[in-house]
């Protein structure tokens, strides 16, 4: 059913999709790479999103009916050799379907416009599964926007890609702004803005019985391995922390996320009349 079969690693088609495994490729074409069933599902629910469709015979098969959404909607599609696709993929064992997407990040403009209740901010985080993961959870928790900041990973890393399970093609996704523009610009949308650290003087459960959590709030969350730089923890409205109850040291940074972005929105919607 594939519209056309590519068996050498050498096809131009092939190496121009490689290529998109590096960021300035990727910033350039302002395109990326998508794997995997879910990925492509997702994709395809977005007009203009998925610009091409590698899949293997085994694949076409499995996946028979996102091959025909794919063909209807009008998206090139080629069958490739497994060692074709062990080129193109970058995972160990590959799932046989993979996509070349277009960008789908939004202004920070955009986002702000029509005030949001809940924003996600990424400020040096660097590990891409960290990102990515931060990504699904904040999609789970009903965040309206996450924004990466210029100093974090590449939200179409691969790894990033993957690590968010589709949730990157769910929610306005801001990249690249400078801390000191994007701190006053949530502050002037009526946005609280709260800083996640283990140092913070606020107690999560203080933030909460304080009302802090039911307002419209922007939550920054800072690399795993060395927190939040000075010029962040001063520039928000409080630092929070995530109280330990037990003997643990701390949290990694997305289940940290998750308590602090569930408690949001647990508290907004018990503020919010049904």
């Amino acid at each position: 059913m594939a519209g056309r079969d590519l068996i050498s690693t050498r096809s131009p088609r092939v190496k121009a999709a490689r290529r998109l495994a590096k960021r300035a490729f990727r910033r350039r074409e302002r395109r990326f790479l998508a794997e995997g069933p879910q990925a492509v599902r997702e994709a395809l629910a977005l007009d203009g999103v998925l610009v091409e469709l590698f899949t293997t015979a085994e694949a076409e098969n499995r996946h028979h009916d996102l091959i025909v959404q794919a063909e209807r909607s009008g998206v090139p599609i080629f069958r490739v050799s497994g060692e074709v696709m062990a080129e193109l993929a970058q995972t160990v064992t590959p799932q046989g379907l993979l996509a070349v997407c277009a960008f789908v990040d939004v202004d920070l403009e955009g986002v702000l416009a029509s005030p949001p209740r809940l924003v996600t901010v990424l400020a040096h985080v660097r590990d891409p599964g960290n990102a990515g993961t931060v990504l699904r959870t904040a999609d789970a928790a009903g965040s309206d926007s996450v924004i990466f900041t210029d100093a974090s990973v590449d939200p179409y890393n691969g790894k990033c890609v993957r690590a968010s399970a589709g949730s990157l093609f769910h929610l306005p996704v801001v990249v690249g702004p400078r801390f000191d523009v994007l701190i006053p610009a949530l502050k002037e949308s009526g946005l609280t803005v709260l800083a996640a650290d283990g140092a913070g003087k606020c107690s999560l459960d203080a933030a909460l019985d304080a009302g802090t959590l039911a307002g419209p709030t922007a939550w920054v969350f800072g690399n795993e391995a060395w927190g939040l730089p000075e010029e962040i923890l001063d520039a928000v409205d409080e630092v929070v922390r995530v109280p330990i109850y037990g003997r643990a040291e701390s949290l990694n940074l997305a289940t940290a996320a998750a308590v602090c972005l569930y408690a949001s929105a647990r508290a907004q919607r018990s503020a919010t009349p049904s």
